[in-house]
């Protein structure tokens, strides 16, 4: 019975911060910019997912000066979910790719963040894509929870 109690209490102590405020949701890694970064490209490659570009902000703003914490970028998408999306509001297309920053706070904390899909259909009164954006928003949920966790 210890060893239970144990168990569910180690379960509920290592799960993985995730917030949502103005737009972006904030999903908390367990590991490092880079390594975070190179496993969320991986996964999107695996998934079929274009990788447009990856920006190393903090490497950008070495190059004149300016010392950042570690700051990649990651831009992605696929036409498929995309494209339809676009259907219901062209201007949604202004928001696409989409993109994941991850970064390392000021606590050295890492982080996976993302425009919530919720707050693009509110920005562009998205009306008709109900299940488009549902399966994006688990989509995006499923690959920053597999990116930032072993």
């Amino acid at each position: 019975m210890k060893n239970l109690i144990f168990t569910v209490l180690l379960m509920l102590s290592i799960v993985i911060p995730v917030e949502a405020a103005d737009g972006v949701v904030d999903v908390q890694s367990t590991f490092s910019v880079k390594e975070t970064a190179d496993r969320m490209e991986s996964i999107l490659i695996k998934k079929g997912m274009t990788v447009f570009n990856r920006i190393k902000h903090s490497e950008g703003a070495g190059k004149v000066g300016i010392e950042l914490r570690d700051t990649e970028l990651i831009i992605f998408g696929n036409p498929k979910v995309g494209s339809p999306l676009m259907r219901c509001q062209q201007s949604v297309a202004i928001d696409l790719p989409q993109k994941a920053l991850i970064w390392e706070d000021d606590k050295a904390k890492v982080w996976i963040s993302y425009n919530d899909p919720s707050y693009l259909v509110r920005r562009h009164n998205i009306v008709g894509c109900e299940d488009v954006i549902s399966k994006i928003e688990k989509v995006l949920a499923s690959i920053a929870e597999s990116a930032s966790t072993k």
